[in-house]
């Protein structure tokens, strides 16, 4: 009998996917294992994997389509089976099927007519007497007037006959130079001139499409945005100390540790003795959780991705280091799969890469806290009353009201920042 395949629920946060390639077709026989399309979800692009063993009867979905978790999306059953009754019964899906938006790109165009084109009769147009009954777009009235141009000798394509913009760019009349009036055109243009010039006058736009992962930044950002009060904690931490530490480390390290690796490190280490800071909201209770794993954000042209450092604080900077570079080589080639986003209790947002000396982020629910990472900076400091040259990086520590005080923000904050500051002791 033949068995219907849903859309699956891939990641804990994916409520559709699309369809990036199919890698069978219709009438192909298929076994467990076989690897039936490509999807994206709100992660990365995963492998669908087949359950059925028979022939490929049904493909619901087209490349580039949107589907909700649990959408019908292909039929394997016995070759040559009917499956109508079973399409009919089962409707068009349990969820219905988003087309994906395309991209809209007007390109070289005169000034926008979305409602000039649709107007009623009110557009009659007004010139001589022998024209007076031709029906014509505001927008084509005016080009025909700038280029000098009758209507009456024009084909009208839209409701009714009227004439509308692309029956101006379309004109093929007797000639294809006009002397417009003395409206602020000058002298005589060709047409393909004129439609040139509007172009370049004309605002112009790009309408992109929503990834899944966009999507669902979008979503659950603003949930917890919305949801969580936040409230934020900043610090300037000197650096000195971690920086040198840091040159020497790298002396042998087999892998290049980098300042996020340290600031990992710390936080880690700084989470083993604030366990609350550790924490999760789940609506009904907190969950102050053993375990310390550490979500760290990494960019992607497509939006934002958290693999997560399990267990951070027993593993050594070499461990963390290695880890984070192979995330991120994964996250490039999204290849990353859920067990390597899932389940963090903390989360770190770095940007000092960028340049940035400091901002705040969003929780990333349902940890308790974030922390904003900028760059480390040299600054005039003071020491011993004596004015010199540090190193400085400032965090800010984003807290939920619900779960974390202030007092227990800022005692976390000053534990972080004792560990950069003396960075052996993140060593014993």
């Amino acid at each position: 009998m033949a068995e219907i395949i849903r859309m699956p629920k891939m990641s804990d946060t994916m409520t559709e996917g699309v369809i990036v390639a199919w890698n069978k077709k219709v009438g192909d026989p298929v076994k467990s294992g076989d690897i039936l399309a490509e999807v994206e979800t709100d992660k990365a692009t995963m492998e669908l994997e087949n359950y059925v063993k028979g022939t490929l009867l049904h493909i619901g979905v087209e490349q580039g389509q949107a589907v909700p978790v649990d959408a019908i999306i292909a039929i394997v059953g016995k070759e040559g089976e009917d499956i109508s009754s079973l399409l009919s019964s089962q409707g068009p899906s349990k969820a219905s099927i988003t087309q994906p938006e395309a991209p809209s790109n007007p390109g070289p165009s005169v000034p926008m007519a979305s409602k000039e084109e649709h107007q009623g009769s009110t557009d009659e147009h007004q010139g001589s007497t022998d024209e007076h009954r031709v029906k014509a777009s505001p927008l084509a009235k005016k080009m025909a007037a700038d280029l000098g141009l009758s209507l009456s000798q024009i084909q009208g394509t839209g409701d009714h006959g009227r004439i509308v913009r692309r029956d101006i760019e379309n004109y093929q009349g007797s000639a294809h130079s006009v002397t417009p009036p003395a409206s602020g055109l000058g002298t005589s243009m060709d047409l393909s001139a004129y439609l040139n010039r509007a172009a370049g006058q004309g605002e112009s736009f790009k309408d992109m499409p929503l990834s899944q992962m966009r999507k669902t930044i979008a979503r659950r950002l603003s949930e917890s945005k919305n949801a969580a009060p936040h409230f934020y904690l900043t610090m300037e931490i000197d650096m000195d100390q971690a920086i040198e530490a840091r040159a020497r480390l790298n002396q042998n390290s087999p892998v290049k540790i980098s300042v996020n690796d340290l600031v990992i490190k710390a936080a880690a280490m700084a989470l083993r003795q604030h366990p609350v800071v550790n924490s999760s909201w789940l609506g009904d209770r907190i969950r102050q959780n053993d375990h310390i794993h550490i979500g760290v954000a990494m960019a992607l042209p497509e939006g934002l991705v958290v693999p997560v450092l399990r267990f951070a604080d027993q593993k050594n900077l070499v461990q963390l280091a290695s880890q984070s570079k192979d995330f991120a080589a994964k996250a490039r080639e999204k290849k990353l799969q859920p067990q390597d986003w899932e389940g963090n209790t903390f989360t770190i947002s770095n940007l000092g890469m960028f340049g940035i000396e400091a901002f705040t982020a969003i929780i990333n629910p349902p940890d308790a806290c974030i922390m904003a990472v900028g760059a480390v900076r040299e600054c005039p400091v003071v020491r011993n009353g004596q004015l010199g040259i540090g190193q400085r990086m400032t965090v800010t520590l984003s807290c939920d009201h619900r779960v974390v005080d202030g007092a227990t923000g800022a005692a976390f904050l000053q534990s972080f920042a004792l560990m950069l500051r003396d960075p052996v002791s993140m060593l014993l």
